[in-house]
């Protein structure tokens, strides 16, 4: 890795970030490879761009992406190259606080759930569950297989009669640390699932000793990520790119 690539990117508090340059997944593509001056990192549906604003990057992007510019420059150039291909929203970034979650508070969420499910750690099972229905898919989407997820990540998951209804699982993984995504069936949301599931997922990455990190991608999310011990650090710009 050119050390000026990593520099461009090197305030960005993100774990996407930090995954692709520590080169556990994703890509970075370069506007050139001998002098870069801007890059992209790409990872799942998300793609960062630092350095100086170019349009080169822009040519490859294909399918729904959200683009999340590092300034303004880049924010002005994504507006005029996509035009009314992508529409301005705002994510939320989530302080990293290693020493801030109430282990007590986290396991009396699990406690409280219901009888009628079961929460039960990632397994073969379930990996090939998820695969199988959009809402569940990116729990385990950037593993290559369930052997690749066994062995760089874990992840819980709540059943209702043998069927997964709620899942919280590394989206990414970094030095120490995981970029969590929780998803729960849209029939089975509004229970406290997700809240179960975050629970659970804190307090095995604590045990494991690696940070569970968060990234909230609307209000609700932060209202989760609060209640399971969380704070708010800021809201950033992001592009929702459509393919048409």
């Amino acid at each position: 890795m050119h050390s000026h690539v990593t520099a461009m990117f090197n305030d960005w508090e993100e774990a996407l970030i930090w995954s692709c340059l520590q080169g556990h997944m994703g890509n970075i593509i370069l506007d050139n490879e001998k002098n870069p001056a801007s890059a992209m990192i790409e990872i799942g549906d998300f793609c960062f761009f630092a350095g100086q604003p170019d349009t080169a990057l822009f040519h490859d992007l294909e399918g729904e992406k959200l683009l999340i510019p590092k300034d303004k420059a880049w924010e002005a150039l994504i507006e005029i190259f996509f035009d009314r291909r992508v529409s301005k929203i705002f994510r939320y970034a989530i302080k990293k606080e290693p020493d801030v979650f109430d282990k007590a508070r986290l396991a009396s969420f699990i406690n409280g759930l219901d009888d009628c499910y079961e929460l039960r750690m990632i397994d073969r099972e379930v990996f090939e569950l998820a695969g199988q229905e959009a809402w569940s898919v990116d729990l385990c989407s950037q593993f290559k297989d369930y052997a690749d997820y066994q062995r760089r990540a874990f992840g819980v998951s709540i059943l209702h009669n043998g069927e997964l209804v709620a899942g919280a699982s590394p989206y990414a993984v970094y030095n120490d640390g995981i970029e969590i995504e929780i998803d729960t069936k849209p029939d089975y949301r509004g229970k406290g699932l997700a809240t179960v599931c975050g629970a659970k997922l804190i307090l095995e990455s604590l045990e494991r000793n690696v940070y569970p990190s968060w990234d909230a991608h609307d209000l609700r999310s932060v209202a989760l990520a609060e209640k399971l011990g969380y704070h708010l650090s800021h809201p950033y710009v992001t592009y929702e790119l459509t393919d048409r």
